[in-house]
């Protein structure tokens, strides 16, 4: 009844309004590998193991300012009941000297090996107080961030293309109700949160109102529905990019504050479709798609020499023109003339520098020449 209760109490408190240290089962910030615990012991282990071995040394050197005449097992005997704190007071210092070692060496390695002793338990504080300093840290630097609800293969593959096109991982956040999912995200150094992305509270701590772009890609059309109209909400101007399965419910999408719509089932079926026909066509497209391989879609500003010019005849290969938030492909009237504030998408490729070193055969070429 107690659980039931305390549970109750739980779900009605918004995960917004809880402090940071009671967030740490939510959210996720990627840190650098630390050693298993297995090996932190074993590491603790070891020098306690050390520790002990130089006190017995140091009691056995200074055997005669004690009250029996110690061997070697009897300073073993002795140091380890001394760091231990048990003390039986069988063996005691009994010269200056012997209590004056006991003073600045012994103590001091009392209180060291009991910090090792119980190490376990300190690193686990300090291992919860680190993560709520980074939670912390996170929250207060939180802005014009990209935020990724859903990753599944849709979402995955978007967070795949956001890191080839350049977007730092800690500027993308992954929210999802599936554990193994966000596991997989935390691998790629995303921070990631738990929950679901049609809940305000959850969408308020991945920092929804400061993100400058929304990817919403859940696995059924209602539910990206609701967190369009969740975010859009949050955030009325932010970039919301929406993933829809059947093309019937992308105008729900666009109605619910979407700013660009992918239809998956049909992208999909068209791509079989030219498979079939034409199969180099859909790996060039592939190959567009790619940020980091070949050839590339991409998007830059006009320059200002290029103002008043056609968009094909740039030395750029020039698809569209994106003007006032609408897209006009590069054979229209509208893209005739480029003006001020235009931005172009283009397929980018690397070619070799003007100043690249000539290879042999180029070399040879210029020699037959």
């Amino acid at each position: 009844m107690g659980r039931r209760l305390s549970r109750r109490i739980k779900a009605q408190v918004e995960l917004n309004h809880l402090p940071d240290h009671g967030l740490l089962d939510v959210i996720t910030v990627p840190h650098a590998h630390t050693d298993s615990p297995w090996k932190l012991l074993a590491r603790r282990l070891w020098w306690a193991l050390l520790l002990l071995i130089f006190v017995t040394l140091v009691v056995y050197f200074d055997r005669d300012g004690y009250s029996e005449n110690l061997s070697m097992l009897d300073a073993a005997y002795y140091s380890s009941v001394s760091l231990t704190t048990v003390g039986y007071g069988d063996i005691v210092p009994v010269s200056a000297g012997a209590r004056l070692v006991n003073l600045i060496i012994i103590t001091p390695a009392r209180l060291i090996f009991l910090v090792l002793l119980v190490g376990t338990a300190l690193s686990v504080l300090t291992e919860k107080t680190r993560k709520t300093v980074e939670i912390q840290r996170w929250r207060k630097n939180l802005k014009n961030h990209t935020v990724v609800i859903g990753y599944g293969t849709k979402g995955a593959g978007a967070v795949a293309a956001l890191l080839a096109d350049g977007v730092p991982s800690n500027q993308i956040v992954v929210i999802d109700n599936n554990r193994a999912a966000l596991a997989n995200a935390e691998h790629h150094g995303l921070v990631t949160i738990y929950g679901s992305g049609t809940k305000q509270d959850v969408l308020k701590i991945a920092g929804v109102e400061h993100a400058g772009s929304i990817v919403v890609t859940p696995s059924t059309d209602d539910t990206a529905v609701l967190c369009t109209l969740s975010v859009r909400e949050l955030a009325p101007r932010a970039n919301v990019v929406a993933s829809v399965r059947e093309s019937e419910n992308r105008h729900l999408l666009l109605q619910s504050g979407a700013n660009n719509v992918v239809t998956s089932a049909e992208t999909a079926g068209r791509l079989l479709g030219l498979a079939t026909v034409t199969p180099n066509v859909v790996e060039m497209m592939e190959d567009l798609l790619s940020p980091n391989e070949g050839f590339s879609v991409a998007e830059r500003p006009v320059r200002d020499f290029e103002v008043g010019s056609n968009p094909r005849h740039l030395a750029d290969i020039v698809l569209a023109v994106l003007r006032n938030n609408e897209v006009h492909r590069v054979d229209t009237n509208d893209a005739a003339a480029l003006k001020p504030g235009d931005r172009l998408l283009y397929i980018k490729h690397d070619l070799p520098s003007v100043n690249d070193p000539l290879t042999d055969d180029d070399e040879d070429d210029e020699d037959d020449d």
